[in-house]
């Protein structure tokens, strides 16, 4: 009985092993087929995950029960979470670092408490705000990880770069915000079917704007990428995504989007145990300050 009071929280907290999962499943795909052809391809993926779990389930392959309002909110908060923020963030990527892109996009949960605040009239607890700190600050800790070439990351960075860091976290922050507004109590698994629409959709634009089809179906030749390709799609668009609907379904966007960005926590037990990657004492610190911030939300 005790877990269904926190069952928001679990759901939270499964979809950041969930993304956990993704991210080593997607890191080795997409050193063999590219970034751009993994977006879509986990999406279709996804999408199909997805209708077979909903005719199962609810009976509907598609979301042909939701009506035109859930349709419409949550197709813009596909477009904006799925493919504007994602764009956004990997560009980060490119110009500041994934190391520092990440740290900025940790103000993910900050900006969805504040928006749930103004938007939605939600409100958080001083603990729950005093967790949300505390996990943030165990993450940013964790993510600073002194480097050999640290000199090259320090306090000049390209604005764009910041820039376009923090329009990734904003972007996945009004995606939730938009997606709690337009799900309701909608099914969160077939809301999600909505946002993957969506985001195949937006990607499908680019696709063709950039005409980059043929490298796309060219990727289809690279059969050891299919199989990360395919554990990702499960616990990324179908799974993951799915339970973090459901999660800001249940509880404030900020303190879900909070527990769901301890991720890069949870890897560093695959960066030690399967890629041999030294652990450094001040990401130990940063582990125990996350998870005690973790604690503090569940009182």
């Amino acid at each position: 009985m005790i877990f269904q009071n926190y069952m928001g929280e679990i759901a939270a907290l499964s979809t950041a092993f969930c993304w956990a999962i993704t991210a080593t499943s997607f890191e080795h795909s997409a050193k063999k087929i590219g970034s751009m052809n993994l977006n879509l391809s986990r999406l279709f993926i996804g999408l199909l995950f997805l209708s077979a779990f909903t005719w199962f389930t609810r009976g509907h392959i598609l979301p042909t029960d939701a009506n035109a309002s859930e349709w419409i909110w949550l197709m813009i908060s596909g477009l904006v979470g799925i493919v504007i923020g994602d764009l956004l963030l990997f560009e980060a990527f490119v110009l500041i670092g994934s190391r520092i892109s990440m740290l900025i996009y940790a103000s993910v949960p900050p900006l969805s408490g504040l928006m749930a605040f103004l938007f939605l009239g939600e409100r958080m607890t001083g603990l729950q705000i005093l967790g949300m700190f505390l996990t943030l600050g165990g993450i940013a800790v964790v993510i600073l990880v002194a480097e050999k070439d640290s000199k090259k990351v320090s306090f000049s960075h390209p604005v764009k770069g910041v820039l376009f860091a923090f329009g990734g976290a904003l972007g996945q922050a009004a995606g939730y915000i938009i997606g709690k507004f337009g799900m309701a109590s909608y099914d969160p698994f077939s809301s999600t079917q909505i946002r993957l629409i969506a985001g195949i959709i937006g990607f499908t634009v680019l696709f063709t704007i950039k005409d980059y089809w043929s490298k796309y179906f060219e990727s289809f030749k690279r059969k050891d990428a299919l199989v990360t390709l395919t554990v990702g799609s499960f616990f990324g668009p179908f799974l993951g995504i799915s339970l973090s609907l459901y999660a800001i379904q249940k509880i404030n966007p900020g303190v879900s989007s909070t527990l769901i960005s301890i991720t890069p926590i949870i890897l560093i037990p695959y960066a030690f145990f399967i890629k041999k990657e030294k652990i450094a004492f001040r990401e130990v610190m940063g582990t125990l300050i996350t998870l005690s911030g973790v604690a503090i939300m569940f009182f």
